[in-house]
């Protein structure tokens, strides 16, 4: 038999009807919040792709000429990464110097900042290009395998946020969803993971499955100790591992507003580009010709170099030249670039736009940038405030009001700013004076090297000194010890 106990069986066909409910629940979960995504999903990924400057034009389907006419039209596709660039100044602007933390004592920076890791700045750029492509980034921590913390970047794709109603949008769970091939099978098969603020349950779907026909339990995690594999697994890590990090208050990517103006711009110049090509292939204009058909006309041109005509008075082959509108793409190019960067807030770096420009000047130029940065400071602020507390609170750490410092990096006028702090001398503190100075890349080390440079000065004024010091009692200046009373 295989209960020798009644009550034994009893209990595990209640643990049977229990798992059942689960998937249940589960697979009701999945078909209310995975369509949804799917949308969300496509506009990710079109950033994503103009990010990497696979614009739209690369998408037409090529031209083909039905005729077969050897002298066929140009089709060149030439996309501009205004996107690219506009998102990569944003990370630059804001990331090249990532924000410090103070967490209220001495003993929590120190291990924030070694939980942080050699990584930290990387994946504060990871994180505002994540944002800007996909209006919000995610940011997954967990306890590695040496009970360390551990963090990293989440393809915002794969992330599914169950909020709650209230009007704090508290994170209840998260989804995590990406596909896996089971080598052993050749079988691709789609992974949810459904993180709680207390456990991680895993789920697997094969690729052609539906939900409810295909969705099963994934013995993912495994027991160190026993090597014996689990579907769940409990994190204890106080809440759901899973940190949002918005692009902007409204939760949009940075594409949304410059989309259709790059559209035109790749348009507008490529086919620029194939008039250039095509005015350098002849147009022939045909009177009187006697042979079948165009293309047996060019392909006497180009086998014989001669063509026959019809013995009519008129006969005759021309040529025609292509008038391109230069000027007027010109304009329309222009005033679709500086459209960019102004719906982008972004600043175009053109190099008319920069010379021997003052640092107010040049304020004014990142002046949309800063308000871009702004907002989404604001927000990510938020993220890593929740990041910090989670490294505090995994190493049972204190940690009190966070104070965050971000430092922006953008051109400056280093003569101007180098007599700006010259001017400062007495006014603010040295250290202040160092931080924006621009030969100086880290005040603290700066101000330990001068102190150092100091303190040497001061021991070789003791040492020398006295050799040059005049007695009280010689007024007429004789050298120290020359045996004078």
């Amino acid at each position: 038999m295989l209960y020798d106990d009644p009550e034994a069986g009893r209990r595990n066909s209640i643990e049977d009807e229990v798992t059942e409910m689960e998937l249940d629940v589960m697979k009701r979960l999945i078909k209310k919040y995975e369509p949804g995504h799917t949308d969300r999903i496509v506009a990710m990924s079109e950033a994503k792709r103009y990010y990497r400057n696979e614009t739209d034009i690369l998408m037409h389907p090529k031209k083909k000429d039905e005729e077969g006419n050897p002298m066929r039209n140009a089709d060149n596709r030439i996309p501009r990464n205004f996107h690219g660039l506009i998102v990569n100044q944003k990370a630059a602007y804001a990331f090249t110097a990532p924000p410090l933390f103070d967490a209220g004592n001495q003993t929590s920076n120190v291990k924030v900042a070694e939980a942080l890791g050699d990584e930290y700045k990387k994946n504060c750029t990871a994180l505002c290009v994540e944002a800007a492509n996909s209006g919000c980034a995610w940011l997954h921590y967990w306890r590695n395998d040496d009970g360390l913390f551990e963090y990293a970047v989440v393809d915002s794709r794969e992330v599914i946020p169950v909020m709650s109603h209230s009007l704090k949008k508290k994170l209840m769970a998260a989804f995590r969803m990406y596909q896996e091939l089971d080598e052993e099978t050749g079988d691709t098969y789609m992974i949810y993971e459904y993180w709680t603020d207390t456990v991680c349950q895993a789920f697997r779907r094969k690729i052609g499955d539906t939900v409810d026909e295909g969705l099963f339990y994934c013995n993912m995690f495994v027991d160190p100790q026993t090597e014996e594999r689990f579907s769940e697994y409990r994190h204890d890590l106080g809440e759901v591992p899973f940190i949002p990090f918005p692009n902007n208050n409204i939760g949009t990517n940075d594409l949304v507003n410059i989309k259709r103006l790059i559209d035109v711009y790749d348009k507008v110049y490529s086919g620029f580009i194939n008039d250039l090509d095509d005015v350098q292939e002849l147009i022939f204009v045909l009177t009187g010709y006697g042979g079948t058909d165009l293309n047996g006309f060019l392909q006497d041109l180009k086998k014989y170099k001669t063509i026959k005509l019809d013995e009519d008075d008129g006969a005759d082959v021309k040529t025609l030249s292509i008038e391109i509108p230069v000027e007027a793409r010109e304009k329309v190019l222009e005033a679709t670039r500086k459209a960019i960067f102004e719906q982008g807030q972004g600043f175009d770096p053109q190099p008319e736009n920069f010379g021997n420009q003052s640092g107010e000047a040049l304020k004014f130029m990142y002046a949309l940038l800063e308000m871009k940065v702004g907002l989404m400071q604001t927000e990510f602020e938020t993220g890593f405030a929740r990041l910090v507390r989670a490294i505090c609170r995994f190493y049972g750490l204190k940690c009190g009001q966070i104070i965050q410092t971000w430092t922006r990096t953008c051109i400056k006028n280093d003569t101007e700013q180098a007599q700006i702090c010259k001017d400062s001398v007495g006014i603010v503190s040295k250290k202040t004076i160092l931080k924006n100075h621009p030969l100086v890349e880290n005040a603290d080390d700066e101000l330990k090297q001068l102190e150092k440079e100091e303190k040497e000065a001061q021991e070789k004024a003791d040492l020398y000194g006295p050799a040059f010091r005049v007695p009280p009692d010689d007024p007429e200046g004789g050298d120290v010890g020359d045996g004078k009373p």
